[in-house]
């Protein structure tokens, strides 16, 4: 039960939920749910359906989860992030260079004025 509980984290985290949030939406103490989490608790089917529609998922679908799906994704995402952020830093430096020649540019014309 402790990789369901894993997942079950994995989950919750992608959606920014705390065990607060999660504990209130399953109508369960924050200790009860935090329990299911790390696997000490095991969780019956009812519990389990309650869960999976949680995440919008089917029981299938949350026993079968897979981390490394999760992890890609998440790798790409940031691949794809970290993409656009090179090319803002690249915008910014391109920007940086236009305000340093037109510097220049207002420099010289008051020099010959």
């Amino acid at each position: 039960m402790k990789t369901l509980g894993k997942k079950i984290r994995l989950l919750r985290h992608q959606k920014s939920w705390s065990q607060e949030d999660v504990a209130k939406r399953l109508d369960i103490s924050i200790p009860a749910f935090s329990k299911i989490e790390t696997g000490i608790t095991d969780i019956n089917l009812s519990r389990l359906e309650q869960i999976a529609n949680l995440f919008e998922m089917s029981v299938v679908q949350l026993l079968t989860f897979n981390d490394a799906e999760y992890e890609q994704k998440y790798v790409n995402e940031l691949e794809n992030v970290n993409k656009k952020l090179m090319d803002r830093e690249t915008e910014v430096i391109d920007l940086q260079k236009k305000v340093i020649e037109l510097f220049e540019e207002l420099r010289q014309s008051k020099a010959t004025a």
